[in-house]
């Protein structure tokens, strides 16, 4: 082979790679994010984000949506005296707050359905059972009418409209909010491979908001 066809390869190959370089950098988004890693979704009509709210924790400390501004969390509707689906959606729970309880921009919002039997100490118990650090997993209790009003237009995980004194919320729906208060996801919790796609998720947005 004469050094003038060795020549030639050696420029085809470096202008291969250089094209190949190039198109990856444009197939990224402003994020950095490659085709095969698109962002996740932003659920809801344009502009929908969860709203604000004010609710007690399990250590009696009052929760707003202050207190998640730029935090990414997962939201979900339960009560403590549930024997159907509540057990095995906060047992899938734990294994999310176990992929992430280390990560300070993380944070995990159960909502009771049933504020007048789910009192403060009530979720205290609870939420040391299922070994809860109040830091970042927070178990909340308020106004009935307050939290019916944030699963269903804020979290967008029950689509009922209320009964009146009969109105009751039994969803098995776990929300993922972003930094912003979008809906980036909502999963099946008494599903385990919605729960291990949602951890995924969580990783992908913990990134996207870097």
């Amino acid at each position: 082979m004469s050094k003038k066809n060795v020549f030639y390869i050696i420029f085809f190959v470096l202008l291969s790679i250089a094209f190949l370089g190039y198109s990856g950098y444009v197939l990224k988004d402003e994020k950095g994010s490659f085709f095969g890693e698109e962002k996740l979704p932003v659920l809801g009509t344009n502009g929908h984000i969860v709203g604000g709210f004010s609710f007690t924790n399990q250590e009696g400390k009052t929760i707003t949506s202050k207190d998640v501004e730029g935090k990414i969390y997962v939201a979900e509707y339960f009560f403590t005296t549930c024997t159907g689906i509540c057990p095995k959606m906060n047992a899938n729970m734990t294994k999310v707050y176990a992929a992430y309880k280390d990560e300070p921009r993380f944070r995990i919002l159960s909502h009771t359905v049933d504020p007048e039997t789910d009192s403060v100490p009530v979720l205290k118990q609870y939420a040391e059972e299922h070994g809860a650090d109040p830091k970042n997993w927070w178990f909340l209790t308020g106004s009935k009418k307050e939290l019916y009003k944030l699963a269903r237009a804020g979290y967008m995980v029950d689509d009922g409209t209320s009964k009146g004194d009969e109105d009751f919320v039994h969803t098995q729906w776990f929300a993922l909010v972003d930094g912003e208060g979008r809906i980036r996801g909502l999963y099946e919790g008494t599903k385990k491979p919605d729960v291990d796609k949602m951890i995924g998720d969580i990783a992908r947005l913990l990134k996207e908001e870097k």
